[in-house]
């Protein structure tokens, strides 16, 4: 028996909308901006066909070079054996999000900023390179009033 491999094919779930997200696409879809040098998730809605990037770029992040009237022009580099091919996809509005990838960064930054404002204020030198986390402090498990517990099931009754 034939295996069809169609240009959907294995993207039931992926392509399928979201619990109570069914229905007519909402507004906010359209209203957002996007502008060159964005970054952003190619997430693809299966109620919108038009414009539908191949499964491959589904959860994929890359950067906007283009922008037109209901599309917008994404770079994407898709690993291809041992390098890195650049792939320019045009996709509808409706399949791309603004990326969170650099939010966490952002934010950090603005932090690092007010926090050196302060440190030049008091005069106080600054470290603000992160840490990894460093193992959990020394400490000794007094068994005077900690008496070890056994624990046991409760054994299987067959009464109603």
């Amino acid at each position: 028996m034939g295996h069809s491999g169609g240009l959907r094919a294995g993207t039931r779930y992926a392509f399928s909308r979201d619990f109570k997200k069914r229905g007519s696409i909402a507004l906010g879809t359209y209203l957002k901006e996007y502008r060159v040098g964005d970054i952003v998730d190619v997430r693809c809605n299966g109620a919108v066909q038009k414009g539908l990037p191949y499964k491959y770029y589904h959860g994929k992040t890359g950067v906007v070079y283009n922008v037109t009237k209901s599309a917008v022009g994404v770079i994407i580099y898709k690993r291809v054996g041992n390098r890195y091919l650049e792939k320019r996809l045009n996709v509808r509005v409706e399949h791309v999000v603004h990326s969170r990838s650099r939010e966490e960064f952002i934010n950090r930054v603005k932090e690092n900023a007010i926090k050196k404002r302060q440190a030049k204020e008091q005069g106080v030198h600054l470290h603000l390179k992160r840490q990894a986390v460093q193992p959990r402090d020394a400490h000794v498990v007094e068994s005077a009033e900690n008496f070890p517990e056994t624990i046991t099931p409760i054994p299987y009754d067959t009464h109603i």
